[in-house]
């Protein structure tokens, strides 16, 4: 079985900053201990986008010495707050891939990730996939004919009816129409909206997990118009995903390494 991790939005600063007054290093660190003490088997760990708050040089460097400590090896790509070049100069052109984007391909058994940059510095929150970067992706569908794929990127793939929609994948039609046609597509994993939600889009299984940065309540759209009231931002929950593939099945799990629920007394649930 192949068992993976996916953590997002990190928003990691220059050191003596914080993020929405979030110390966002901590918040880090925090998932890796979390990783290292309770996931330890995984085979990797995709960091999937928004890795840096602002994408300073800076930034990347303390992400860059704190994912050092993670246990199982890393894999990073890129979300609408990264800056590409930046993050090249940190961690090494050669994680550009044949579309100059930092995506990238993992077999194991039954199963093939695809982990795509859907990144865009002229985007405002929102996020792209390069045609050529589709053309890719079609071909790595198409060479993984016999086995299951999981695609993990950072922005979601369709709206939510939620306030927060103008910040989804600016082309994600074109992206579920590549996913469709493939027809081995078992699962999408994304971060960016800071929510957790599971659906489907043209048949297309989806799943979002909150992430390590602040989280998001679900401000929905009624059918008068948006909610007046404002999105609601809170401390937690720190979530990852955790997912699980055995060449039949794909689960993800979403578990908080950040919690600010007690736990509840053994005693409470002793069964006659």
């Amino acid at each position: 079985m192949l068992k993976f991790i996916v953590v997002a939005d990190t928003h990691i600063v220059p050191e003596g900053q914080l993020s929405h007054g979030l110390d966002t290093l901590a918040r880090l660190e925090a998932a890796i201990a979390f990783i290292n003490e309770r996931h330890a088997d995984a085979d990797f760990v995709v960091f999937a986008g928004d890795l840096a708050d602002r994408g300073e040089a800076d930034a990347y460097i303390r992400f860059k010495a704190a994912i050092a400590d993670l246990n199982p090896s890393a894999i990073l790509t890129l979300g609408n707050h990264d800056h590409r070049p930046t993050f090249l100069d940190i961690f090494g052109e050669e994680l550009a891939g044949e579309t100059g984007n930092v995506d990238h391909v993992i077999d194991h058994n039954d199963t093939r990730v695809i982990v795509l940059d859907s990144s865009d510095p002229d985007l405002r929150g929102s996020g792209r996939l390069e045609p050529e970067q589709l053309s890719w992706l079609a071909r790595q569908l198409a060479d993984a004919v016999d086995r299951q794929v999981v695609v993990v990127l950072h922005h979601n793939i369709t709206p939510f009816h939620v306030q927060t929609d103008f910040i989804i994948l600016e082309d994600a039609d074109a992206l579920v129409s590549v996913l469709r046609e493939a027809g081995n597509v078992r699962q999408v994993i994304s971060g960016h909206v800071h929510m957790t939600t599971s659906g489907t889009v043209g048949g297309v299984p989806f799943a979002t997990f909150a992430g390590a940065h602040y989280s998001i309540d679900p401000t929905l759209e009624t059918r008068s118009g948006p909610v007046p009231a404002p999105v609601a931002r809170r401390e937690g929950p720190g979530q990852i995903a955790v997912a699980l593939c055995d060449g039949q099945s794909v689960v993800v799990h979403m578990e908080n390494f950040l919690d600010g629920n007690a736990v509840m007394p053994p005693e409470l649930f002793s069964w006659n």
